[in-house]
């Protein structure tokens, strides 16, 4: 709990400050307890003095976008969190600038529109662009690395801008160097190549009709919980092969097995504790039913991870950030 001088010495510098926010409301999941102090940041100005603020208080600070893929503890979180709400989109010949907070189903469309090529896969994606970078997020066939040229951050902890060309973003399946060392992405600038308009945009809703056929929509979720198992050393298939039976050729293909596939396997689709069930429909949805509670989430993810590990000696990895816990 922080105390009443550090949320004064806080207020008194950020005028937009709300205090015990329930978490449940800025997160996909609709879980999570009250963050102390709250606020959003439209400029990185205001992102520079809120953090500067903090640390003057001694508190600590989090950093979020559009909390897609975050599951928040029941307790919530004891310091300043501090949502990206920078979302400007620039669309220049044949390239997009979009600011860390701007939805990437958004310009995904604003690209389809644009007769620009390359970001379709990602029209259905959930959360903001920032967050999308920082987990290099991806579906279909596509990253985001892919088209990305640059990425500009706030870098940690001199806070000074930083700009830097994808060969330098560290990028891999699921990760950047932005998750290992201390920077905030301001913004991201595509370079993309020219379609045909209607032809893009007759792509975008056959990835919206196929995502609604194979993801639960319904109700609360983050999103995949978990990263799907790649390998490189043919002797993990071969281990793999003896264990699970029937693994589809095309994941064998891309050397990737699906983590909602493996769950699916365990017979544990449609499991439940307390208001957190996995989706019958996809082994990798975590869904919130109603009223579940962090701690509900936790112990369903805890029990799949082990389910798989103990059938399949295959320790799933977690892509959902957690917080607070």
């Amino acid at each position: 709990m922080l105390s009443p001088n550090a949320v004064k010495q806080v207020k008194d510098k950020l005028s937009n400050v709300l205090v015990d926010e329930p978490m449940s409301k800025h997160t996909n999941m609709r879980i999570g307890g009250p963050a102390a102090l709250f606020m959003t940041v439209e400029s990185p100005d205001m992102l520079t003095l809120a953090i500067q603020t903090a640390k003057e208080a001694g508190i600590d600070w989090y950093i979020m976008g559009g909390g897609s893929n975050m599951l928040v503890s029941d307790e919530g979180y004891s310091g300043l969190m501090i949502q990206m709400a920078m979302r400007d989109i620039k669309v220049r010949n044949q390239t997009i600038t979009a600011q860390a907070g701007a939805i990437t189903s958004l310009i995904a469309r604003q690209a389809a529109e644009a007769g620009l090529e390359g970001l379709e896969w990602a029209v259905g994606v959930p959360g903001t662009i920032g967050g999308a970078i920082f987990g290099n997020a991806g579906c279909y066939g596509g990253d985001i690395s892919d088209s990305l040229v640059t990425v500009d951050c706030l870098r940690l902890p001199d806070l000074k801008p930083v700009v830097y060309p994808k060969a330098q973003c560290g990028f891999g399946y699921r990760e950047s160097r932005f998750k290992n060392e201390p920077h905030i992405i301001l913004r991201a600038t595509f370079g993309l190549t020219r379609w045909d308009p209607e032809q893009l945009k007759s792509k975008l809703e056959d990835i919206i009709k196929l995502r609604k056929d194979k993801q639960p929509t319904d109700h609360a979720s983050a999103g995949c919980m978990f990263k799907n198992f790649t390998f490189t050393d043919e002797s993990e298939v071969t281990r793999l092969k003896e264990q699970v039976k029937d693994i589809p050729a095309e994941m064998l293909a891309k050397k990737s097995i699906s983590a909602g596939w493996l769950v699916a396997q365990t017979g544990m689709l449609g499991e439940r504790i307390g208001d957190a069930q996995i989706s019958e429909k996809h082994g990798n949805f975590f869904m919130n039913l109603g009223n579940a509670r962090a701690q509900d989430m936790l112990m369903l993810v805890s029990k799949a991870k082990m389910k798989v590990r103990d059938e399949y000696s295959v320790l799933l990895e977690d892509e959902v950030q957690l917080v607070g816990f």
